[in-house]
């Protein structure tokens, strides 16, 4: 068994194409929620969709995002009654006393209906109604991915890294803002001072996603601040990883990043924006995958390859070099300390 942390788009990337060196029947992902957001009457939960979707073989494959094909009339019929009512596009949030008002996974990232500042297409919407309904009646957020998963006839083991809120939240010279209104509302611009997991000092993860961190560990080339840290910001989710083999892929070569704000919001919380930056962050990781033009030097395991992620057969190469640096760490665990 192998179990993947997953946010954003660099997990799913990873694991399409995968099948022949990490069977989903053997394979647990667990997802980032630090960027779920309650907008209007639905409950979006970005990376355990993405995941959803891919393994349900309905993903947007040239967003990574989304529902392929996907309608958007509701979407577009609200953003034309609301330019007609002069309400603008800006997010708005419900107010301080409403943020902690109703199911408890919401909390601190409730977003008012009016501006649906992320476009959620018709098939994508009736998941959310489904989720944030079962969620009124009292399910938890792991049974409701359960739920779904059935529905979408996914094999994988998907888990919400919590049933507790943990929110991203961005300190901006602005004000504060959620993750999304940050990243997809003002297309990461705004300056960042710091980052905070709202709920995290109280939130744990749960029992099945405990058991699934007792396996070896893959972290893909996902952002380290805000897919990877609310999961160790709770901090028996990091001493777990500090107990189990972890091998990580970096999302730089050097200094260079493939893609997303990795490097602002590094830089924002005190890590350099590069493979040795990624390295600090994951302290508790035993081996790393790197690409064959990354120049940094670990004093850790390390597997070099061509980490490109545009098809399903540069997944399979960087799954057998993870699956290379599994079994390095794991066959030096075992061996005596005389014969190293």
């Amino acid at each position: 068994m192998t179990t993947f942390l997953a946010g954003g788009t660099g997990t799913p990337k990873l694991l399409r194409g995968a099948e022949s060196v990490f069977d989903p029947a053997e394979t647990t992902v667990i997802a980032n929620t630090g960027d779920d957001v309650a907008l209007g009457g639905a409950f979006v939960s970005p990376d355990v969709d993405t995941m959803l979707f891919l393994d349900g073989d309905c993903l947007d494959q040239e967003r990574w995002w989304g529902i392929a094909d996907d309608s958007t009339e509701t979407h577009d019929a609200l953003g034309a009654l609301r330019s007609e009512a002069g309400l603008g596009d800006a997010p708005r949030y419900l107010p301080d006393d409403q943020q902690t008002d109703g199911p408890a996974i919401a909390n601190w990232r409730r977003f008012s209906g009016v501006s649906e500042f992320m476009e959620i297409g018709d098939q994508d919407r009736a998941i959310h109604l489904l989720r944030a309904g079962l969620l009124r009646e009292g399910e938890t957020l792991t049974a409701v991915t359960q739920t779904l998963a059935d529905a979408l006839g996914v094999e994988r083991t998907i888990l919400p890294m919590s049933d507790d809120p943990v929110a991203t939240i961005l300190h901006t010279p602005e004000g504060h803002q959620h993750f999304q209104e940050f990243w997809v509302a003002n297309g990461g611009t705004p300056t960042v001072t710091a980052v905070e997991y709202r709920g995290a000092g109280k939130a744990e993860p749960t029992a099945a996603v405990r058991s699934a961190l007792e396996e070896p560990v893959v972290i893909g080339p996902s952002n380290p601040i805000t897919s990877i840290g609310p999961m160790v910001a709770m901090e028996s989710f990091e001493r777990a990883l500090e107990r189990t083999t972890v091998v990580a892929v970096s999302p730089f070569v050097g200094e260079r990043l493939f893609s997303g704000p990795a490097d602002k919001l590094m830089r924002a919380t005190g890590y350099e924006a590069s493979t040795a930056g990624v390295g600090e962050a994951y302290s508790f990781a035993d081996a790393f995958v790197l690409d064959e033009e990354d120049p940094t030097e670990f004093d850790r395991p390390t597997v070099h390859t061509d980490t490109t992620l545009d098809s399903p057969d540069d997944t399979k190469r960087v799954c057998q070099a993870l699956k290379t640096a599994i079994d390095r760490v794991e066959s030096e665990m075992h061996t005596p300390a005389g014969e190293q």
